[in-house]
């Protein structure tokens, strides 16, 4: 029994020998079938990351320790800039191709603040020495520096059309004026500038509360102030260019890396008449001369598109005063002179249109049949409605509507707009109406700023302003174009164009065309606000009416003139002196009208016509140098 445990025991002892001799076996077959790593290897891979790493801290530590000063130094010293190349800015023609807006070069002072000397006292020195240079005061660039950030690359204008002698001086010592370059532009150059500057308008450095307005212009840039200048910048001003180069420290370029060309600016062709702008101008000059006269207006117009041919306002300014940087004494003078020569009386001036709105109130009545062609009124030199007399300036005894319109009957007006005996009226309702129909008491839209509305009043705006009903007084001084209309001599001339062309009333119009640099052209075309406004036979009356005013009314001096006229005098009264505008609106030729010419004289005397002579002067001088030449 004993044996056979002992022999179980020593089977199952003698099992797990051979199986612990198998398993052993297998744990040394294992290694011999895998590769062991090379230590050797692992030595040389940790060796060569150390050694790179030591390096590159060497190199680290030999740029920022050993050379970092020499690098800072180079750093500041050279850095890439975008220098502006301004674009040209585009001329302006008139209609037969006269320039009427060139370019000329010019020089500017500009400072850049990053390459302004750091030290403050050393900046200071510079600044005044550059300041004798230039004779301007030191003060006034210390205000302009103070305003920036002395780290900005923009350039700050320091002094504008700077002179030869200035150049020379600076240039000469460049070295010695760190952050001061000399900037090439140019400026616009206004012929006769006296004669178109209300037009033309004129451009002048941007100011730093415009460029909020303005975000991609500089403080070094020019920008149209006003007219076509200010009203077509974006056409005009064209697309800067630009040179990538690297300076030193002084502003000095070393390196060129390209240019960018600037592309000019369109230019402008307008619809005015150069020659008859000078004609018109020297023509009003004259006769206020004669007269000891100051201001007066006038426009003339197509009446067949609406093109403006010609505009005068006197006084007058010189815009080249502005464009070369107009000095403070010069400005404040313009700007206190008490005949206001910057004021655009031509568009902007606001008056009583007086008789020049009877062909009007004709058409008015015409068509609401208030009258008809044959209606007779008879004017006795007024007529009077309870305590008040409304006069007429002459007695005229018994008008129809034509001759109403040739002599100027206020009786005659009095009646059709606001009622009297048998006639009913239109009243003030149907007055504004009809104003509002041809144009008055709204801009027209002409594309320059600064047009002036006028205004129409009617009964409701009397009692609100002063608390007042309307009476039939005011009525009748509406009728008669007074009391508390008023109206732009640019307003006078397209209503005339409506009667002059049979209907229609056109949105005056300066500029004519665009032309870019490739010879590509955008055309503005004649805009309609309103057309068909009234019958062409009730036109034909008015019409008949203003033809009358110069075979026997009253402007029969012009009746010997070239061509056949019609027109419309008119006198406003103002103030308590006896003073009035005279007025004159007119067309030429009468058969086919190529001219509507509105002329105002301020301030003249009662029964003064001083616009007539004018209106003669120019259309004879039209008749020979437009329609038979």
């Amino acid at each position: 029994m004993t044996n056979k445990k002992y022999q179980i025991k020593r089977e199952i002892l003698d099992q797990f020998e051979v199986e612990d001799s198998l398993m052993t076996l297998s744990r040394q077959e294992a290694c011999r079938l895998e590769n062991p790593f090379n230590k050797k290897l692992l030595d040389i891979f940790w060796f060569f990351l150390l050694a790179v790493l030591f390096v590159m801290a060497g190199r680290v530590f030999y740029l920022n320790i050993v050379k970092g000063e020499y690098y800072r130094e180079i750093a500041k010293e050279n850095s890439i800039r975008s220098i502006s190349i301004k674009a040209p800015r585009g001329k302006i023609y008139d209609r037969y191709g006269k320039v009427l807006v060139n370019n000329t070069p010019s020089m500017d002072v500009v400072a850049i603040p990053a390459d302004l000397p750091a030290e403050s006292s050393e900046r200071r020195n510079k600044v005044e020495e550059i300041a004798k240079i230039l004779a301007i005061d030191k003060n006034k660039i210390w205000e302009i520096l103070e305003n920036v950030k002395m780290s900005s690359l923009s350039p700050i204008l320091v002094k504008e059309n700077i002179n030869q002698e200035e150049s020379l001086i600076i240039e000469e010592k460049k070295g010695e004026f760190p952050g001061f370059n000399i900037e090439k532009n140019a400026v616009r150059r206004y012929e006769d500038g006296f004669i178109f500057s209300h037009i033309l308008g004129y451009e002048g450095k941007i100011r730093v509360e415009e460029l909020k307005d303005n975000p991609d212009y500089v403080l070094t840039d020019y920008i149209g102030k006003q007219g076509i200048e200010k009203a077509y910048e974006e056409k005009l001003r064209g697309k800067n260019g630009a040179r990538r180069v690297e300076v030193d420290s002084m502003g000095r370029t070393k390196r060129e890396f390209g240019i960018v060309s600037s592309e000019p600016g369109s230019d402008l062709i307008l619809n005015i008449d150069a020659q008859l702008q000078k004609k018109l101008f020297d023509s009003i000059s004259s006769v206020l001369e004669k007269n000891q006269l100051k201001t007066a207006a006038a426009v003339a117009m197509s009446p067949n598109d609406g093109g403006i041919l010609a505009m005068v306002s006197i006084p007058s300014f010189d815009n080249n005063l502005f464009a070369s940087g107009i000095s403070l004494d010069k400005y404040q003078q313009l700007m206190n002179d008490p005949f206001r020569p910057m004021f655009n009386r031509a568009l902007s001036g606001e008056y009583a249109p007086g008789s020049t709105i009877k062909p009007l109130l004709a058409c008015a009545a015409l068509r609401e049949g208030i009258i008809t062609e044959q209606t007779q009124i008879e004017s006795r030199g007024g007529i009077s409605v309870g305590s008040y007399f409304f006069g007429d300036w002459k007695t005229h005894g018994f008008t129809d509507v034509r001759r109403a319109i040739a002599v100027s009957s206020d009786v005659f007006f009095y009646s059709v707009g606001g009622g009297y005996g048998n006639v009913k009226g239109l009243g003030m309702e149907k007055m504004k109406q009809y104003y509002n129909l041809f144009g008055f008491g709204s801009a027209t839209g002409i594309d320059i700023p600064g047009e002036a509305k006028g205004f129409i009043p009617d009964e409701n705006w009397k009692l609100e302003k002063f608390g007042e009903k309307w009476y039939i007084g005011n009525s009748y001084h509406a009728s008669i174009g007074q009391g508390y209309i008023t109206a732009t001599p640019l307003q006078i001339a397209a209503y005339i164009s409506v009667i002059a062309n049979g209907g229609t009333l056109y949105q005056p119009r300066i500029v004519s065309q665009a032309r870019n640099l490739k010879g590509e052209t955008e055309n503005y075309s004649p805009r309609i606000i309103r057309s068909q406004i009234i019958d062409s036979q009730i036109l034909k009356v008015a019409q008949e009416g203003m033809k009358m005013t110069i075979t026997e009314g009253t402007a029969q001096s012009l009746k010997n003139l070239p061509m056949e006229v019609a027109g419309k005098t008119g006198t406003a009264q103002y103030g308590g002196e006896g003073k009035t505008h005279g007025w004159f609106a007119s067309y030429a030729p009468y058969e086919k009208p190529e001219i509507v010419l509105v002329v105002l004289v301020e301030g003249q005397g009662e029964e003064s016509y001083n616009a007539v002579p004018v209106v003669e002067e120019v259309y004879r001088w039209y008749w020979e140098n437009r329609m038979n030449n």
